[in-house]
């Protein structure tokens, strides 16, 4: 690099993954600048809303060691805190026939008085077998994101919103990065951008795939939708998976579906229709019969965020070949804010240098499966 580099990690983009990267990075004492084009609190990316599902059921062992490091990073930031992030509901998972579903201590359940005794208020379809997950739960993520800004601005870190990224090209062994506001040297790039990825490094456009997705949340205080009577579950239906979050610490009672419209991400997500908003309430109420469902007066929130997809649901993370010093984190496939605590560590260890081939699964170089 020419000169001195002006800081050692540069992130781009401030949801869950970015804000997570900038925490691991300066608590290890980089020297750390974050940007996100928008204000702090917008609902424009992925990272928005009070809750979501966490996991140790996942559909290849490949899975299982990073799982384990996001389970142990959530204790990690709640110890650092004194936060509650995680709440343990268990979690059941139904399907048609086998289920690639497997992880640490999850059971196959093919009983339906089994499923009743470990979800009572849960209606299993029938002729569907699920797949129990005791650890499964819920993430207070509103709180999660919100800890790890201020662990990273207390750690050093500087973190800017509304400062949009213009253009970035290698310099050296680092990157000369031109934002709305400044020119900065740095050692390491970091694209945590979700749905923006595709236009800042267009040789890794054709990957992705950005969905507009539905949720609505019902009003707290319904027994019937809180643990231990109902945790966190899904249905896997020809239509979209349907997901739900249980009523964990007065969060209220959550649920979408996994399948939406392509989307442009220059556009805000719009709003969801009264057409969208009624038929997730028929789905809550078909999958928790009792649970009161009204839209007009249960329903709380009602909102629209952006999935950015791949084709084989695995996320993007790694070091590019031809760019070195950049580290991409993106398409996390609706499911990448479990991973929060352990995808910050990775970021931190490859921008430092470090291998970590144990995430050659989800890397950059891996051959997409169709």
């Amino acid at each position: 690099m020419t000169g001195h580099p002006e800081v050692d990690v540069l992130v781009v983009g401030l949801g869950i993954h970015g804000s997570a990267a900038s925490y691991e990075l300066a608590l290890r004492g980089a020297s750390v600048v974050a940007i996100d084009g928008f204000p702090e609190g917008h609902h424009r990316g992925s990272s928005h809303g009070r809750t979501r599902m966490i996991r140790r059921a996942y559909p290849n062992p490949v899975w299982n060691d990073l799982v384990a490091r996001a389970f142990a990073g959530w204790r990690r930031w709640e110890e650092a805190s004194g936060e509650t992030l995680l709440h343990r509901t268990g979690g059941l998972y139904a399907h048609r026939g086998a289920s690639q579903l497997q992880g640490p201590g999850c059971e196959v359940v093919a009983d339906r008085d089994r499923m009743r005794e470990l979800m009572p208020s849960f209606t299993v379809p029938d002729g569907y077998r699920a797949v129990f997950d005791p650890a499964a739960g819920v993430v207070e993520a509103e709180t999660a994101l919100a800890v790890a800004r201020a662990g990273a601005r207390a750690a050093g870190a500087e973190l800017a919103f509304s400062e949009r990224l213009l253009s970035w090209r290698t310099d050296g062994d680092g990157c000369l990065v031109e934002t709305s506001a400044r020119r900065i040297r740095t050692r390491s790039l970091v694209l945590a951008t979700g749905a923006w990825v595709g236009q800042l490094v267009p040789e890794l456009a054709d990957l992705f795939e950005v969905w507009r997705i539905v949720t609505v949340t019902l009003r707290a205080g319904q027994r019937i939708a809180e643990p231990p009577a109902l945790g966190a579950f899904s249905v896997d239906r020809p239509e979209g998976l349907v997901f739900g979050i249980p009523d964990a610490a007065g969060n209220g009672f959550k649920a979408g579906v996994d399948a939406g419209e392509i989307w442009n991400p220059d556009h805000p997500a719009t709003p969801p229709t009264d057409d969208e908003v009624s038929e997730l309430c028929r789905l809550m109420a078909e999958y928790v019969p009792g649970a009161a469902t009204d839209p007009r007066r249960d329903v709380v929130e009602a909102v629209a965020c952006l999935y950015t997809m791949t084709r084989d649901r695995r996320f993007v993370l790694g070091r590019l070949p031809w760019a070195p010093a950049v580290v991409v984190a993106a398409a996390c496939s609706g499911h990448g804010f479990k991973f929060g605590p352990a995808i910050g560590a990775a970021i931190a260890d490859l921008c430092r240098g470090d291998e970590r081939r144990d995430l050659d699964f989800i890397g950059v170089e891996r051959r997409l499966h169709t």
